[in-house]
């Protein structure tokens, strides 16, 4: 089987999902797949199959990429949190006239006993530290995300990163942890008690490997300060590895018969 005998599919990864369904995938024959890797991150785990690393340029360089490639199919698995990204996918496919499915984990939600407070934006959160008069807070939102709150000068902050930001903001109190999950709840459950945090600062990121500070949170009583979804264009969208399966393969016979594959 020659290479353009096979539909050319692009996963736009980083998140374990894409890292799932690049490895369901490998085995395949009538696919030839490649994830692309945003490079944030100087370690990244690397996938199954072909990779590319680094950012496209917006929707007019993704457009490109699309073109130049021959690409058929786009699945984008990439963060929750990443909006841009989706947004110039969407444009992308709309142009080329691709297919486009979205493949995003559930969202975490509230159950009993938690005391969430959502938000929308980073400054709003700011806001909620310094109106709750948080003494220790434990930030869990990214390395991008720590400027809003580095003004705050009454709080002690438990900074947690995979990587150590670069510059570091100035924050008067603060502490870096590096670590990345999964975490367990025994684990989270001690960190939160030593450091005596009463809130800790979020993202819904959704799945499971970073949860357990949710559970932890609840048995100890802590409020939960969540920032909430981001808006994403109006795509198909699956919550699991197994939906994306499903939805390739009753794509593909329309996409190939009108590529001649």
């Amino acid at each position: 089987m020659s290479l353009r005998s096979r539909l050319k599919l692009l996963i736009l990864g980083g998140t374990t999902e894409a890292y799932d369904l690049a490895q369901a995938l490998a085995p395949r024959r009538d696919l030839a797949v490649v994830t692309s890797l945003a490079g944030r991150t100087a370690n990244p785990r690397r996938p199954a199959g072909e990779v590319r690393v680094g950012g496209f340029g917006g929707a007019d360089g993704l457009g490109d990429y699309l073109r130049k490639s021959d690409m058929d199919l786009v699945i984008d698995a990439t963060h929750p949190f990443a909006s841009r990204m989706g947004w110039n996918a969407a444009a992308a496919c709309n142009a080329a006239g691709l297919a486009l499915l979205r493949l995003e984990r559930p969202p975490w939600r509230p159950g009993p006993g938690d005391q969430w407070l959502e938000f929308d934006d980073w400054i709003e959160a700011a806001t909620l530290v310094t109106a709750r008069t948080a003494r220790r807070v434990l930030l869990a939102v990214g390395r991008q995300e720590l400027v809003p709150f580095s003004g705050i000068d009454a709080a002690w902050f438990l900074i947690r990163s995979v990587e150590a930001p670069a510059p570091m903001p100035p924050f008067r109190h603060a502490e870096l942890l590096l670590a990345r999950g999964p975490f367990t709840l025994e684990g989270e459950h001690a960190l939160l008690a030593e450091r005596r945090i009463d809130l800790i600062v979020c993202k819904n990121s959704g799945g499971t490997a970073t949860d357990a500070k949710l559970a932890a949170a609840r048995e100890l009583g802590i409020a939960v300060a969540m920032k909430r979804r981001p808006a994403r264009p109006g795509v198909p969208v699956v919550d699991s590895v197994a939906a994306a399966l499903a939805w390739l393969d009753s794509v593909q016979p329309a996409v190939g018969y009108q590529r001649g594959v």
